[in-house]
């Protein structure tokens, strides 16, 4: 006779503290075990780890000593409140120049300043051999692939959207083609590919916030985009954006999701983005997921906790943070037995139970997020039950302390001691392209977004202050 699936058992994770008020976005989390005891390795091995000791050493042991000391440098300013303020204003000025000296396209020495420092820690390269460099050296530390985008974007509100030239509005989705194609090129298979619909220009502006379907020219290009990525073994998701236009995005989403899905049978090849600090999430992921099962192809869902808390209307986001935890932590679990409950709901009076087919990208820099979601993972392995399709995302130079430990692999949460386990994370890094000048405007909104998460910064910047005193003491024989 059947039984009934036993129930996942919860996980208990001691709770972060924050201060109040709280800001939605802030992302503070549990120290991160990054320091273990020294070994008596020689010091060439100290600064530049092998792969044979990652699973005795810190997890941050496998970092090149360099991007531990620019790591460190950059979020130690980034934590900082009385140094992050004239770091965004100096970003904003960059990022918008009024004049030659501070535009980074124009002065070579800023160029090569900035190129050397943030740049270096938050994007992957300028052009091709640059990028797959990065991307080699990600998936030598023993990352599964990486999340790549191209820089290039218009932000909803920057302009009118109102561009009514035909040819210049074509020259717009050329150029945002041609960087897409280029990216595409550059993944190698298994890796996923970031596309921005507001890319295409002031025109795609326009539809989106009105709603209305993509141009014919629009449409050939997205879809040839999609074809290329299928043929390159490639998986595409498309950003979430402000709420001005992301309703249309969703629309967009849906419609190419169908496309490109349906080709692909048992797996998602686009995946959709969604915002866990705004209240309609859980409504608008059970929908996509009925729409999903209805036309009978795998949903892929993209997970983040929000990225437009400074721009978005204030009564379409969770009032305090632990209302968005509990909206991404229960969407994930959600996700991950495939069974409705109380966060996320079903959509249909028919189907109230089991959720159809999906595959999931957890991207987030919490790691009480990752590890329940990883907790949920080691029960179902212990029980040989089926799983979704599952990876794990950080953006490039943030959160190495979560990344590199999920890679060395979590400790249990209820023994206290690391676990053999048959699940093996798939973990990613979501890594930014373009010229220096292209991504200024990602570069800035990394800023921004750190001013609502500097505890989480914090506890960043302490990991690898505590990683850097490891090896200090190892070098000199402590």
């Amino acid at each position: 006779m059947n039984r009934p699936p036993r129930p996942l058992r919860t996980l208990r994770v001691k709770s972060s503290t924050y201060p109040r008020p709280r800001r939605v976005s802030n992302t503070g989390t549990s120290r991160s075990p990054v320091v273990s005891t020294p070994s008596t390795a020689s010091i060439n091995n100290c600064l530049q780890p092998s792969s044979e000791k990652r699973t005795t050493e810190s997890p941050l042991a496998v970092l090149p000593l360099s991007t531990v000391l620019r790591s460190l440098l950059i979020l130690s300013i980034s934590s900082s409140p009385i140094l992050l303020k004239p770091c965004i204003r100096a970003l904003s000025a960059l990022a918008h120049p009024k004049t030659p000296v501070l535009d980074v396209a124009k002065n070579p020495a800023l160029n090569w300043i900035i190129k050397n420092t943030i740049y270096k820690q938050f994007n992957a390269g300028e052009n091709k051999v640059e990028v797959q460099r990065s991307i080699q050296e990600m998936k030598s530390l023993g990352y599964r692939g990486v999340l790549l985008g191209y820089a290039r974007e218009v932000l909803a509100g920057e302009n009118g959207g109102n561009l009514v030239d035909e040819k210049a509005a074509r020259e717009e989705v050329d150029t945002w083609l041609q960087g897409t194609l280029q990216t595409v090129d550059m993944a190698q298979e298994g890796d996923f590919v970031a596309l921005k619909f507001t890319g295409m220009g002031n025109q795609a502006l326009s539809l989106l916030r009105q709603k209305l379907p993509p141009s014919e020219y629009m449409d050939e290009a997205i879809r040839s985009v999609c074809d290329s990525a299928i043929a390159r073994g490639a998986r595409l998701l498309v950003d979430a954006e402000e709420q001005a236009v992301q309703p249309g995005i969703e629309e967009w989403i849906m419609t190419y999701q169908k496309y490109i899905n349906l080709k692909t049978p048992g797996r998602a090849t686009l995946y959709g983005t969604y915002q866990a600090y705004l209240r309609s999430t859980p409504a608008t992921i059970a929908r996509h997921l009925e729409i999903a099962r209805q036309e009978g192809y795998t949903l892929g869902v993209k997970l983040v906790r929000g990225a437009y808390l400074k721009t978005e209307p204030r009564h379409l986001i969770w009032a305090e943070k632990e209302e968005t935890d509990r909206c991404y932590d229960g969407i994930v679990e959600a996700l991950l037995a495939r069974r409705y409950n109380d966060v996320l709901k079903p959509a249909s009076d028919e189907h109230t139970v089991k959720l159809p087919p999906v595959n999931v990208i957890i991207a987030t820099h919490n790691q009480d997020s990752v590890r329940k979601a990883h907790s949920i993972r080691l029960q179902q392995a212990a029980r040989s039950e089926p799983r979704v399709e599952l990876a794990y995302a950080q953006l490039q130079g943030m959160a190495d302390e979560v990344s590199c430990e999920l890679l060395q692999g979590f400790q249990s949460a209820e023994a206290g001691t690391t676990v053999a386990t048959t699940e093996s994370p798939n973990v990613y890094k979501l890594l930014t392209w373009g010229s220096v000048k292209e991504c200024m405007g990602f570069l800035f909104r990394r800023a921004v977004e750190n001013t609502e998460a500097v505890g989480r910064t914090k506890q960043s910047q302490l990991a690898m202050a505590q990683e850097l005193q490891r090896r200090a003491r190892k070098a000199l024989g402590f």
